[in-house]
C-alpha cells in the first residue's frame, strides 16, 4: 500500500494509539486522553509514495476538523497534477510543486470553501525526491530531518513552528500577501530520517521532547515504529490532553553531501 489518508473525525483515537507501516513510511496517531478532556481528534494526514519520491501532508486544526478535511479532499483531487511534477525527468521540481500549490490555496473556488468551514487547521507538506526534501508550511506543525552529522552540530528542524497561520475559516490566502514558509535541504550521505509531528509531542506536560536529545535518543534506540510506538505511549503517560500524529520514514542516501573544501571532520 502506498497511499493512506485519514482524519480524526473518521476515527478519533482518543485513549488509544495506532502506529502502522504504509509501505516505508510509519503513520503514528494518537488522540489524547480522556481524563485530561479530550473527547475529539482534529488532526489529518495524507501520504503518496513512489520509488523515487515520497510526498506527506499533515493537519492540526481546531474548532472543528472541517478545515482538516477541506484540505486533505483539495490535495487528493489535484494529486495527479502533483504525482506528475513528482515524475517530470531530472532533477526535482521543487518551485513547480510550490507555484501549484499557491494556484490551488488562492484559487476562488477554495477560498470560497474555507469561508463556509468551522474553524482553520495548520498544514505541512513535506516532499522527498532524490537526495533532496522540500516543505511547504503554514502555521506549527514540525519537520525534522536527523542525520548523524547534523545532530552532531544540533540541528535538527527544517521548519519554524508559526502561531498565527491557518487555512480556513482565518485564512492566510485571504491576505494581500499570504503568508507561509516553505524551503529545501540536501540530504546528508547514510541514513536520513524525516520526521514530521502535530504539536502535541512537544506540548505534553513536562515537554519531554521539546529537548531534542530525547526525541533523538527514543527513536535512535529501537526500529522505527516501535521508537514512535515508544514517544506516543510517553505523552500517554504524562496524560497529554493534545492529539499527536506523526508520520515518519527512512531515506537512504548514497551521494555525498556538500563539504567545505577544508572540512576535516
Amino acid at each position: 500500500m502506498n497511499n493512506h489518508s485519514w482524519v480524526g473525525s473518521e476515527k478519533d483515537f482518543v485513549d488509544e494509539r495506532d502506529v502502522r507501516w504504509i509501505n516505508r513510511v510509519v503513520v503514528g496517531c494518537f488522540g489524547g486522553n480522556s481524563s485530561a478532556g479530550q473527547t475529539k481528534n482534529e488532526d489529518g494526514c495524507v501520504i503518496w509514495q513512489k520509488e523515487d519520491w515520497e510526498f506527506a501532508a499533515i493537519l492540526d486544526a481546531h474548532n472543528s476538523a472541517e478545515s482538516a478535511e477541506l484540505v486533505i479532499d483539495t490535495l487528493k483531487q489535484h494529486k495527479e497534477d502533483f504525482v506528475g511534477i513528482l515524475e517530470m525527468k531530472g532533477h526535482p521540481n521543487f518551485k513547480c510543486l510550490e507555484v501549484k500549490l499557491l494556484e490551488i490555496f488562492q484559487s476562488e473556488q477554495i477560498l470560497n470553501k474555507c469561508r463556509r468551514v468551522k474553524g482553520e487547521t495548520a498544514c505541512l507538506i513535506v516532499v522527498r525526491k532524490a537526495n533532496y526534501v522540500w516543505w511547504f508550511s503554514v502555521g506549527d506543525c514540525l519537520v525534522y530531518a536527523l542525520h548523524p552529522d547534523l545532530i552532531a552540530l544540533n540541528q535538527f528542524q527544517l521548519n519554524q513552528r508559526q502561531f498565527f497561520e491557518w487555512i480556513g475559516q482565518v485564512n492566510t490566502f485571504e491576505q494581500a500577501v499570504p503568508c507561509y514558509t516553505s524551503g529545501t535541504r540536501e540530504l546528508r550521505k547514510g541514513t536520513n530520517l524525516i520526521f514530521l509531528t502535530t504539536d502535541g509531542l512537544v506540548e505534553c506536560p513536562g515537554a519531554p521532547f521539546s529537548d531534542l536529545s530525547n526525541l533523538v535518543a527514543t527513536l535512535s534506540e529501537k526500529k522505527l515504529d516501535e521508537g514512535i510506538s515508544q514517544l506516543l505511549m510517553e505523552i500517554e503517560r504524562r496524560n497529554v490532553r493534545d492529539s499527536t500524529t506523526i508520520i515518519a520514514w527512512n531515506v537512504e542516501v548514497d551521494k555525498e553531501g556538500s563539504i567545505p573544501i577544508d572540512y576535516i571532520g
